[in-house]
């Protein structure tokens, strides 16, 4: 079992930034990829990013533009998103994943942290 605990979310004006973190505990040999996805009200939960652990390689929603920057602090266990520019689309509640192999699917994580608010005014 993983455990997953997201923080950092908050709200900012457009343009502003933001960095979510996601600490993840238990069984950690489970999570040597972890993701981030999103979801807005009424809309599919998306993948935004995920890193591996073991090569640091890194994937990106094609929505993200360079924008955003999935880092990992493996010592730490814990994940983090830099999101700059933001814009009022990028509101959403933003979940950590985790699982051992990567995909962009929602289905291919087992382990996901309860999700934080980010929201984007105008």
């Amino acid at each position: 079992q993983v455990q997953l605990i997201e923080s950092g979310g908050g709200a900012v004006q457009t343009g502003g930034s933001l960095i979510l973190s996601c600490e993840a505990s238990g069984d950690t040999s489970s999570s040597r990829v972890m993701a981030w996805f999103r979801q807005a009200p009424g809309e599919e939960r998306d993948f935004v990013a995920a890193i591996r652990g073991s090569s640091g390689n890194r994937y990106y929603g094609d929505f993200v533009q360079g924008r955003f920057y999935i880092s990992r602090d493996s010592a730490k266990n814990i994940v983090y998103l830099q999101m700059n520019n933001l814009k009022p689309e990028d509101t959403a509640v933003y979940y950590c994943a985790a699982d051992t192999v990567y995909s962009f699917r929602v289905e291919n994580y087992a382990y996901w942290g309860q999700g934080t608010q980010v929201t984007v005014s105008s």
